[in-house]
């Protein structure tokens, strides 16, 4: 039931022969290599969300302006009516990036938005303040 192990010797060829007595000084190359690696690796999180301020976003042609009021999901309201997000449903905050549609909260939150075949709320973009400003893509025909 139990077993037993036996602790063999370390091949000598696995052994270091010779332990560096002395630590490698900092040279110049060294140190613009180190430095050169710690902006390389820090400057694209860093330079992310100042990129994405500059980049305009692209809504379709068809898209809706109205001012929503999220209520008990999938349920929301669009300009006072009840609408109804449909199956797929994607809402996108400010940043471009998928927000849970249970999560939003608030009341007259300015949206473009797209309605399915059905009827049914298909996709939301959250508008910034610039954005809001802006005619709606609809309207702009």
């Amino acid at each position: 039931m139990w077993r037993t192990f036996r602790l063999t010797a370390v091949p000598a060829a696995l052994v270091p022969t010779r332990v560096p007595t002395r630590v490698p000084r900092l040279t110049p190359t060294l140190a613009s290599t180190l430095v050169l690696t710690l902006l390389l690796t820090l400057a694209p999180p860093l330079a992310g969300p100042l990129a994405a301020q500059g980049i305009e976003r692209p809504f379709p042609p068809d898209a809706l302006r109205g001012k929503m009021t999220p209520g008990y999901f999938p349920d929301i309201f669009i300009d006072g009516k009840p609408r109804r997000l449909a199956a797929g449903a994607r809402v996108f905050n400010q940043d471009n990036m998928i927000a849970m549609p249970a999560t939003l909260r608030g009341s007259g939150i300015a949206v473009n938005y797209t309605v399915d075949a059905a009827g049914m709320i298909e996709r939301v973009w959250i508008l910034n303040d610039d954005e809001a400003a802006r005619p709606a893509p609809a309207a702009a025909k």
